[in-house]
């Protein structure tokens, strides 16, 4: 055997090898991520337009599995109340324990004293459009409001109820971090409440999607490459045998 087929036969060789870990690592990734995901996140379809614009009627919501006790302000929860009709609902936290919160203040929603920016709420709605008195949440209860202010049955709206309308933090089933149907991608980060105490940061979603990007990526990769290197090959033999044919 010639040095040149020596060296194609090594390199075929190094090159299935490479091919066959690319495939098996891609496997382990792409399931992987889907079993991370199945684990953490939750798929939910929303019926009503209460959180409109940032989550429409019939949209799908992928919400991270979490504990109620790590819900902070500006959250977007999946959440279930007897009073409210005991289903789950979709609405967002403003205000916890300890919180004083009512509406408005120059036409803006205020949380212990603090106005708060709200560029989540339907252009055009003013926040007064639901006058909310003071009302300061019992421990580890939380305020809720839908986006859609002028419709939404949120807190404001159970006001006449023990504890003021507010839902206790065992409640929460999930945080919702993405719409995925349509694709709009991860929720907005609610600054108007950093100068409250911290966000909540993002669940691990953009990761399991990148491991099951990738993994797919690295499994067609390393399919593919069987058939480009024999391809490859034929062609470099070709080649090397045509001179001998023409004399």
């Amino acid at each position: 055997m010639s040095r040149t087929g020596r060296t194609d036969e090594g390199h075929g060789r190094l090159g299935s090898t490479l091919s066959g870990l690319a495939v098996a690592l891609g496997c382990v990734l792409f399931l992987g991520g889907f079993a991370w995901g199945a684990v953490v996140y939750r798929p939910y379809t929303v019926p009503t337009p209460s959180m409109s614009p940032t989550i429409v009627a019939g949209d799908r919501v992928l919400a991270q599995r979490v504990d109620g006790g790590d819900i902070k302000r500006g959250d977007v929860v999946v959440f279930k109340q007897k009073s409210w009709g005991d289903m789950l609902m979709v609405k967002r936290v403003v205000a916890v324990g300890g919180d004083t919160v009512g509406c408005c203040t120059g036409g803006k929603l205020t949380v212990n004293g603090k106005q708060i920016q709200e560029p989540y709420l339907p252009k055009g709605q003013a926040a007064e459009v639901r006058t909310i008195p003071t009302v300061t949440v019992p421990k580890d209860r939380l305020f809720l409001l839908g986006d859609e202010r002028s419709g939404s049955l949120d807190s404001t709206a159970h006001l006449t109820e023990a504890f003021d309308g507010t839902v206790a933090r065992s409640g929460v089933k999930a945080r919702v971090d993405a719409v995925v149907w349509p694709m709009n991608g991860m929720l907005e980060r609610p600054t108007g409440f950093e100068a409250l105490g911290s966000l909540s940061s993002p669940g691990p979603l953009r990761l399991v999607v990148a491991a099951i990007v990738g993994g797919a990526v690295l499994v067609l990769g390393g399919a593919a490459y069987g058939p480009i290197a024999n391809r490859a090959r034929r062609r470099r033999s070709g080649a090397r045998m045509e001179p001998a044919g023409a004399r």
